[in-house]
């Protein structure tokens, strides 16, 4: 986790989105106001930037992430609206709602962000200084509520500096925000799904679908499922081949997903390696994991053996989805 930072608090306005931009292109976090509460925005494409997110915020698990868009051309970069999606994104964009779609063939999002789902999470906030940090960025900023996960979501200033200073870069101080609670998240599959909740209420969605919502499964609700969007708990991305826990050896025909500098008897015959992070920084691994999960799987092995990752920090989000990854199918 990264600690031990000089959080800096700036003022909203001009100097302070061009401020945000530089900070986020460089690969730093920074929390700025929405309408809903507090957000804590990287650059969505940076998976790095992306995996410190999780890191500062203690959360304990890759749930999906919202990326955040300055107007509907810009969410159409990264997801594909079919004509209801559209709908309710002309009707209440920008404001608090969120989309998930599926994502486009280039979709920029990184694969950590959207916890390895073909989907992707997208919303344009109503708030003037969110926007200007949007604008003067140029890209997606993915950005969870500001706050120690599991703390109630900021919706001051304050409230990010009592949580994350220390451990983000940079916070734009804009005053209280409008709303006080997170987007609702709308699904938009075969039939539009109420994931979460929130800022703006179901009967104005459903008037605009002119249908009701529907709701998760209950069996996608509990604890120990997996997120299939902020809100939303379901399966995630596992891959094809089988998954082989806290290898101590390879296969000739198992590909090995590696952690730290050690090397494994068999490794230099196995067919294909892949590093999570030679440096066995868990912020690097957490990065890679999903990636190097489907680059692996790509290969087409038998199995995929997996080194042990220490239950600690992002290890324990990391060791989570690899455990869940090696579940029998």
């Amino acid at each position: 986790m990264k600690t031990g930072l000089e959080t800096l608090i700036l003022p909203a306005g001009e100097a302070g989105a061009e401020a945000a931009a530089r900070t986020l292109a460089a690969g730093g976090l920074v929390a700025f106001p929405t309408e809903t509460v507090y957000g804590l925005g990287a650059d969505a494409a940076n998976a790095t930037a992306v995996a410190h997110i999780y890191s500062a915020k203690g959360r304990p698990a890759f749930n999906p992430l919202i990326a955040h868009v300055p107007d509907l051309a810009a969410a159409r970069r990264i997801g594909r609206f079919d004509a209801r999606a559209l709908r309710l994104a002309e009707a209440f964009w920008p404001g608090p709602l969120t989309l998930v779609v599926p994502k486009t063939d280039d979709c920029p999002v990184a694969e950590l962000a959207t916890a390895g789902l073909d989907t992707v999470a997208v919303r344009i906030p109503a708030h003037p200084v969110a926007e200007a940090i949007l604008r003067a960025f140029g890209r997606a900023v993915v950005a969870p509520s500001a706050n120690i996960s599991g703390h109630v979501s900021p919706t001051l200033a304050a409230h990010v500096e009592s949580d994350l200073a220390g451990r983000i870069d940079l916070i734009i101080d804009g005053g209280p925000v409008a709303v006080g609670v997170e987007s609702t998240i709308v699904g938009c599959f075969e039939a539009p799904m109420l994931l979460r909740p929130g800022g703006l209420s179901r009967e104005r969605i459903e008037a605009v679908l002119g249908a009701p919502l529907t709701r998760p499964p209950v069996e996608t609700e509990s604890d120990d499922s997996q997120p299939l969007a902020p809100g939303m708990l379901a399966s995630h991305y596992a891959p094809r081949a089988k998954v082989r826990l806290h290898a101590r050896d390879v296969a000739p025909d198992e590909a090995l997903l590696a952690f730290g500098p050690a090397r494994l008897p068999g490794q230099e015959t196995a067919a294909a390696v892949m590093n999570l992070s030679p440096a066995a920084d868990l912020d690097e691994a957490a990065a890679n994991l999903f990636g190097y999960l489907r680059a692996l799987d790509a290969k087409a092995p038998k199995t995929i053996a997996v080194m042990a990752i220490p239950e600690q920090d992002l290890g324990e989000a990391i060791n989570d989805r690899l455990r869940r990854a090696a579940v029998a199918r």
